[in-house]
């Protein structure tokens, strides 16, 4: 039986790497061997960056209400607790979109959670 030889699937697998490698400059976009480093290092990287996204998001979430909180006469973290000690489970995602959105009701959700700490 003859010897096959893996020209075929080697030349598959660089274009792989090379086509997702397209857009880098210089020899990180033409050459397999330096595009196949960045390409490992850009993926790694925009795993850690879908990681990363989640904690910013939720940093920005906090930031919003403690300000909304705080032109209510109180603290994010006594809000917090007011909130869970009144049995009310909302998420900071909304809490944010109230902050923003619907003065009104974020102020009766500030009102709810003072009167459960005090």
């Amino acid at each position: 039986m003859a010897r096959i030889k893996g020209g075929l699937n080697a030349k598959k697998r660089h274009n792989r790497v090379l086509k997702l490698a397209k857009g880098y400059r210089g020899a990180r976009s033409k050459q397999y061997r330096i595009a196949k480093q960045s390409v490992m290092r850009a993926l790694a990287s925009s795993f850690a960056g879908r990681k990363q996204k989640k904690r910013d998001f939720r940093k920005l979430w906090i930031a919003r209400i403690n300000a909304a909180a705080r032109a209510n006469g109180i603290s994010y973290s006594q809000m917090m607790h007011g909130l869970k000690m009144a049995g009310i489970d909302i998420n900071r995602k909304m809490l944010a979109e109230m902050a923003v959105n619907d003065a009104a009701g974020f102020t009766t959700l500030v009102e709810l959670a003072k009167g459960k700490i005090a």
